[in-house]
């Protein structure tokens, strides 16, 4: 297999796994707990989408590595530092409203995104967005629906939408910056820049928020730093519960 003589690739495909690990870990927690019984399958079954979808690049990322690791070994067993993924996708599940506006953003970008990789000129990205792109079809169609249908709702769900929004906004913009490994492998054309993308990113944004009802936040912060290992208080505490029972028992199968 012809890879890029470069750790990029490899680092890109971590950092795809983590947003997919840390965001499936998020929306798993609302297993039992959702408003009503469908949306807590749709929950999880997003969830367990999601996590599918990092099993293969972690699993893509150890044959890259060529170092004797394992999928279980990438996700269980590095520090919060080690991990890349962007801070939206580690932003806790807060109310219903938050987690639809955490999981949009996401989707909005997550979408758009697999699209292009599907053209990738490495095999393994391709094959990988190739069985990511009907799920997160759905995913993107689930939290654009819940946008809607919260903004343009009662008067305290259009209140909690947009609350929810204007908090999670200052996080999207990181997932379109790219870091030194992503710009590296945009040069080599073999992922998507930010260019190609954004004017269906900003389309699906845009139009769904007014269709909403609800207000476009103007807040010019941007908040980054995940791609680096430089994460929100709340990556550490959710690793403690997901790795728990790997550190606590090393090796364990089921």
């Amino acid at each position: 297999m012809n890879q890029p003589a470069s750790p990029s690739l490899f680092q890109f495909v971590l950092y795809m796994a983590d947003n997919c690990l840390v965001l499936g870990h998020r929306l798993g927690e609302w297993c039992g707990h959702g408003p009503v019984l469908e949306q807590d399958i749709a929950m999880t079954n997003i969830s367990l989408d999601l996590i599918g979808q990092a099993r293969l690049y972690y699993q893509y990322a150890a044959e890259l590595e060529g170092k004797g690791r394992t999928e279980d070994d990438l996700a269980y067993l590095r520090s919060e530092r080690e991990y890349t993924n962007a801070l939206l996708v580690e932003l806790p599940n807060g109310d219903f409203a938050h987690t639809i506006a955490r999981q949009f953003l996401f989707d909005a970008w997550h979408l758009p995104f697999l699209k292009t990789m599907l053209s990738s000129p490495d095999p393994g990205l391709a094959d990988i967005a190739g069985k990511a792109v009907k799920e997160v079809t759905y995913h993107l169609k689930w939290s654009r629906e819940w946008v809607l249908r919260l903004g343009d709702g009662t008067e305290e769900s259009q209140l909690r939408m947009q609350v929810a929004l204007d908090e999670a906004w200052m996080y999207r913009l990181e997932l379109l910056m790219p870091a030194p490994f992503e710009q590296w492998l945009i040069d080599a054309g073999v992922i998507a820049g930010p260019d190609e993308i954004r004017e269906e990113w900003e389309r699906t944004i845009t139009d769904t928020i007014r269709e909403a009802t609800l207000v476009l936040p103007e807040d010019p912060a941007v908040q980054t730093g995940g791609k680096t290992g430089i994460h929100t208080e709340h990556l550490g505490h959710m690793l403690a519960d997901l790795q728990y029972m790997q550190r606590a028992y090393p090796g364990l199968e089921w």
